[in-house]
C-alpha cells in the first residue's frame, strides 16, 4: 500500500504487471493490484456485435484522441445511477494526467454535437495498451470508442490490450482470461517493441476491426 503516486512509479509498476486502485474516490490509500488471472482483448480476434457494427458505421459519434484527457478521467470517476462509487481518487487522477502530459496515457473520446458523451482512457508503453476505465453518457458511446481503440492499436503496431479484469461487458468482445505468468510473458514481449497510437483511424483498419465477428 502507498499513498504516493508519480508518473515514474506508474511506468515502473505497469512494466512489471501492477496497477493501482483506491477503495473509493475519497479514500487516499492506494493498493497495488497483481491479479492471478488477467483480462486481455485479442486485437486480431476482437469481436464486434452486429448491432454495434451498425452504430460504428453510422458515424453517430465523432471520435477524437487526446482532445480532453482530464475530462475523460473525471467522467470515469463520477458517481452515476449504476455506479455508487469509483476506485479513482484525486491522487490517481492527478498522476494519470501527468502521465498523459508525458505522452504515456491517452483518451479515446466519443463526441456528439460538440459534447463529450463517452470514452475511455489508458496507459501506453511499448506495444502494450493498458485499458483503465470508460464512461458513457449516450447509447453505445464508450463501446464505439473501444472499437476505435482496437482499430487504432492495429494501425499503430500494438500487440497487447490489457483490460485488467474480465467482466460481462467485455465478454461480448471476446475477452480472454489468462494466468499471471502467461500475461507477464506477453507483457515482456510487448514492452520490447515500439508502437505509436495514431490520432485518427484509417478506414481500412476500422473496417478490418469491424469484420472480426458476426453475431
Amino acid at each position: 500500500m502507498s499513498n504516493q503516486l508519480t508518473p515514474d512509479l506508474l511506468i515502473r509498476a505497469y512494466s512489471v504487471g501492477l496497477f493501482p486502485m483506491a477503495e473509493s474516490h475519497d479514500d487516499p490509500t492506494l493498493y497495488w493490484i497483481d491479479p492471478e488471472w488477467r483480462g486481455v482483448l485479442p486485437l486480431d480476434g476482437f469481436h464486434v456485435p452486429r448491432s454495434l457494427k451498425k452504430a460504428v458505421r453510422k458515424g453517430t459519434y465523432k471520435i477524437h484522441v487526446d482532445r480532453a484527457f482530464p475530462d475523460v478521467i473525471r467522467a470515469c470517476a463520477e458517481q452515476t445511477e449504476t455506479r455508487d462509487d469509483t476506485w479513482i481518487n484525486s491522487n490517481i487522477l492527478e498522476a494519470y494526467c501527468a502521465l498523459h502530459k508525458m505522452g504515456c496515457a491517452h483518451s479515446i473520446e466519443a463526441w456528439k454535437d460538440g459534447e463529450l458523451v463517452g470514452g475511455l482512457y489508458g496507459v501506453s508503453l511499448g506495444k502494450a495498451f493498458f485499458g483503465e476505465s470508460m464512461f458513457s453518457r449516450a447509447t453505445n458511446a464508450s463501446k464505439v470508442a473501444l472499437v476505435h481503440l482496437v482499430a487504432l492499436m492495429r494501425q499503430g503496431g500494438f500487440s497487447l490490450l490489457d483490460t485488467q479484469f474480465v467482466n460481462d461487458h467485455l465478454k461480448q468482445f471476446g475477452v480472454l482470461e489468462i494466468p499471471r505468468e502467461r500475461y507477464r510473458n506477453e507483457l515482456a514481449k510487448a514492452l520490447a517493441g515500439r508502437a505509436n497510437l495514431p490520432f485518427e483511424v484509417e478506414p481500412e483498419f476500422l473496417e478490418q476491426t469491424l469484420s472480426g465477428g458476426d453475431s
